[in-house]
Parts: structure tokens; sequence; C-alpha cells
């Protein structure tokens, strides 16, 4: 693979990790360690240099290597599946992919029982398919990929924003107006760095696009549009504005309302462009029966 720099002084880690979506800093740091970036003349480079824009550097990514996790038949709800891509509706409680505290049963897990050998190897031995993920007590879409030229198209449909996500979630308080975008970065909470927050300087940029689709006493009904994709982003940005998603208690209220035991958040659709046709493709979800309970319970009780 050739990657040329577009920006001048840049380290170089943090350049490679922007410009290659499948590839995290530290997978970066990795190739670099092992000789594996180098430049037009083939020396290797070093992880903190800063080149000029313009430079073209070489990456040689290993093989993917067999997956070490294994295959477990997790039942699973598809709703959408062919040669390059699966789309799968993950209900609320689902890890995504094997991690401290979760070493098993997880939607790779899963997936690597239905597809077998047939998912990308671009995430590694932890994360194979999986383009981006959503959070464990977030249900809904998740696309992953079942080959490597699928999972680099998505991911860099991710990056460009053309691999559009919108949910829909209940807000505690009401919503003044009808529609608004949230601009604010996000990076990990200075004093808290298991948590991700609205910071003024330092952060990602991230932006949340939301409309109200109902009101009830106390809570708002909302479908949200995310433009970016960051850790916790719409948990964050919807606290940040004194609205947490209802059920929430890692970012708003820490007691569970509404007898909800999670966060009231779906991911109810997904617009991509299909890797191998460069069809435009909308797939979406019902909301899930917790949720559905959830509004008609709100809305009941204001109705009494």
């Amino acid at each position: 693979m050739t990657v040329t720099l577009d920006r001048p002084d840049e380290r170089l880690d943090t350049a490679l990790a922007r410009l290659v979506p499948e590839l995290s800093r530290s997978a970066v740091q990795r190739l670099i360690a092992l000789g594996a970036v180098r430049k037009a003349d083939g020396r290797p480079v070093k992880k903190n240099e800063r080149l000029p824009a313009g430079t073209s550097l070489s990456l040689e990514l290993p093989e993917p290597e067999p997956a070490e996790t294994p295959a477990q038949q997790i039942p699973l709800d598809i709703v959408y599946e062919d040669a390059d891509v699966i789309v799968i509706n993950k209900p609320k409680g689902l890890v995504v992919h094997p991690a401290p505290g979760h070493p098993d049963g997880t939607l790779v897990n899963a997936l690597l029982a239905h597809c077998g050998d047939s998912l990308s190897g671009v995430g590694g031995q932890r994360r194979p398919g999986i383009v981006h993920r959503i959070d464990k007590e977030t249900s809904g879409l998740l696309i992953a990929a079942k080959n490597d030229a699928a999972h680099r198209a998505l991911a860099a449909q991710l990056k460009d924003h053309t691999l559009a996500r919108t949910y829909e979630c209940i807000v505690c308080g009401g919503m003044k107006d009808d529609r608004g975008t949230i601009d604010a970065p996000i990076a990990r909470d200075p004093r808290a760095r298991k948590k991700m927050a609205v910071v003024p300087a330092g952060g990602r940029p991230a932006v949340t696009h939301w409309e109200v689709l109902a009101r009830c006493p106390g809570y708002t009904h909302l479908r949200v549009r995310l433009e970016t994709g960051r850790t916790h982003q719409i948990r964050v940005h919807m606290a940040s504005i004194g609205h947490p998603i209802l059920g929430d208690t890692v970012y708003g209220r820490k007691k569970p309302e509404a007898g909800l035991d999670s966060q009231c958040l779906h991911a109810r659709e997904l617009t991509f462009v299909h890797p191998a046709t460069g069809q435009t493709m909308t797939v979406s979800c019902p909301l899930p029966a917790y949720f559905t309970e959830v509004l008609r319970r709100l809305c009941f009780s204001a109705s009494s």
C-alpha cells in the first residue's frame, strides 16, 4: 500500500492512523517498529518522524492472522447479507468484540460461527470484519465486512461520512427546539479516563444532528444522525446540552428511570455505498420491544 502525506510537520504515526482508517495508531506504531513503513528510497521511518507534505510512503501490511477468537453459536438477527457485507440488528446487552471482562459471548464470536472464514481480517484477531462499533447497551444496526476490500471501502466511507448512521433515542427533559446540531469536540474526560467528554480544546471534531419525533412530559423522543463517529458521541453530546439519554447512568442520571436497566438508544438505519456494486443502500430495523414499551408508558402516563 502507498500513502502520500497531506499535512506538513505532522507526527508520522498520527498521520498514518488518520490516512489509513482501518489501522489504529498502535497498529501503525507496530508496523513502523517492524520496519514495514518505508520511504521511496527503501529506508524505514521512525514513529515520531515528521516529513513534508507530498512524501510517499509504502506500507507492508501483514497477512491477517488466523482468528484465535472461538466461533460460538449465538443467534443473530441478520437484516442483510451478501458475499461482501453483513448487517446485524444487535440486541442491547451484547458486546461487539472480545475485550477484558468479555472474552467470549460477543457479536464477533457469533459472526465467526455464522460466516466461518469469510470475514475481513483487517480488524485483527479480536475484531475480524468489524467496521464500526455500538455500545453494549445500545441496540440496532451494525455492518461487518466479509473481505478486506469491502472493509477498506466501508472504512473510507466512515471517514468521509458517506456511511450514514441514524439513531432514535429518548432523552431526559423537554427539548425547546424541534431540531438542532451539536458541534463540539470530544476527548477522554480528564477527570475520569474511562469516560468521554466535550472539551474546549484538543478533542476530535464531533457533529450530531437531532430532530424531535415526539414529546412527553419530562422526556423527548429524538431521531439523531451522526456526522462523525466518536466513542459515546450521542450520549456525550446529549448530556452536554442538559438532555442525557434516558437510562444512561454513566453520562446522565445516576439511577435508572422508567423501569429501564440500560440506556434507551437504538441504531435505526444505515445508508452506505455497497463496496462491490457501488449502489447506495439503506437498511433499517424496527424499534425493539423495550423501546416501544417505554414510549407507551411515557405517553400513557401523560394521557392518564
